[in-house]
């Protein structure tokens, strides 16, 4: 039965079933209200509003001289509940047109008609039309959205204007923003996913329930980048307390090259007297078939365990903001469609070197290679191939893949710089 709570509400798909269910055994609309705790008028409004006719009407009305001058309705129609649900010749012959409640219909029905109704803008005509002029004017001298509204009282937020461009509200295009024009609306692939059986106790649930009781506040979020369908890959690791981000180029996009790199990676820390747990002691990361090896990314060299690994729930990346986030950077390099199968481990290095370069409004105007190294140390960031970049040399866009170093990184003669700690590196 439907909690009492429901009162004052709109209908819900069970309180519709409810009611049909109750129309079939022939209640009243007084009777099915106290089941559903509604008042009887709305029971009444959303029978008649939801009424499904079924068959043609083959009775008809004659003169004194028999001819036809109509159909006529059945007459228990013209009274409540005005629906066939509860008449016992309904699965039998009756020649007039039948009127049924369908719950399921009646819902969906309702759920078209709210969507409707909230469509269009929710603004004043003179508050949106001062609004799109202020944006039209900005964008069209060369300005970002963010700008033109702490510039300006636009009227509305942010997003009301992204929605509004989207729908093809405002006088400027998705062409005239810069960077709307870049975020396509992402290819639907196939993908092999970690299997159930390997997600048992390492779900999202799981996870909050971990760091409330550990009150652990940081962790490492881990995802793939993709470049050309069946080719190399890119799988990326973000510290969320200052989104310092590298990145292991894979050959493929499965677990076992994923748990070799992880491998890899770990025996090269080890040799510099640095345990991957240490540095790394929670993972966060998508259901990707690449990540089904859990040992290789939980377990020491020696088989111990040493990193906590869970997995975000199946189609949610809002549960991994931050390394979502961070990808956008890497995409102001590496547009969207570019393959990686010419990239060595050196040529990811250096675009994430420029990415952990790039100032952050977040940290007040600190980079991210600032804060890990001030925290990790210079030694660690060189293990995973990530070096400083001044200031003035961080380039942020696809000319960085034109530039003599890194064009130089695609050769397979490339070898990586050696790195010479001095006194004052610490792990």
């Amino acid at each position: 039965m439907p909690d009492i709570k429901s009162k004052n509400k709109h209908l819900t798909s069970d309180a519709r079933r409810e009611i049909m269910e109750c129309l079939d055994k022939g209640m009243t609309f007084k009777a099915i209200a106290a089941r559903v705790f509604k008042d009887p008028t709305t029971i009444s409004k959303e029978v008649k509003k939801h009424l499904e006719t079924r068959g043609k009407n083959s009775v008809k009305l004659l003169d004194e001289e028999d001819a036809i001058i109509g159909e006529k309705r059945c007459p228990l129609l013209l009274k409540s509940p005005f629906v066939c649900n509860p008449c016992d010749k309904r699965s039998r012959y009756c020649g007039f047109q039948k009127q049924l409640y369908i719950a399921n219909k009646a819902h969906v029905e309702y759920v078209t008609l709210l969507s409707e109704a909230r469509e269009g803008i929710a603004l004043s005509r003179e508050t949106f039309w001062d609004g799109d002029a202020i944006i039209a004017k900005g964008i069209k001298d060369g300005q970002r959205l963010y700008h033109i509204m702490e510039t300006h009282n636009v009227g509305f937020s942010k997003s009301t204007a992204y929605r509004n461009l989207h729908k093809g509200y405002l006088s400027v295009g998705q062409l005239d923003f810069p960077r709307v024009a870049k975020f396509k609306t992402r290819k639907q692939y196939k993908s092999n996913c970690v299997p159930k059986t390997v997600r048992e106790g390492r779900m999202y649930s799981d996870f909050q329930v971990f760091i409330e009781e550990h009150n652990v506040r940081n962790w490492v979020e881990m995802d793939t980048v993709i470049g050309r369908q069946g080719g190399k890959v890119i799988m990326t690791f973000d510290f969320t307390f200052c989104n310092f981000m590298f990145g292991l180029l894979l050959d493929d996009k499965t677990s076992g090259e994923a748990a070799a790199k992880v491998r890899s990676l770990k025996s090269e820390m080890n040799n510099a007297g640095i345990e991957f747990g240490d540095v790394i002691s929670l993972l966060l990361c998508d259901n990707g078939g690449e990540f089904a090896n859990t040992s290789a990314f939980t377990e020491s060299l020696e088989g111990t365990t040493e990193t906590g690994l869970y997995f975000c729930d199946p189609y949610t990346s809002s549960q991994k903001p931050k390394v979502e986030k961070n990808h956008t950077l890497f995409r102001d390099v590496v547009p969207k469609g570019n393959s990686f199968d010419d990239y060595t481990q050196q040529s990811v290095n250096l675009i994430f070197s420029h990415v952990n370069g790039v100032k952050r409004k977040l940290f007040n105007g600190r980079a991210p290679f600032d804060m890990f190294a001030h925290v990790f140390g210079h030694v660690i960031t060189t293990i995973f191939g990530i070096q400083e970049i001044p200031a003035a040399d961080v380039i942020q866009s696809p000319i960085l893949l034109k530039t003599p170093l890194f064009l130089k990184t695609l050769s397979k003669s490339c070898t990586a710089p050696v790195f010479q700690p001095t006194d004052g590196d610490s792990a």
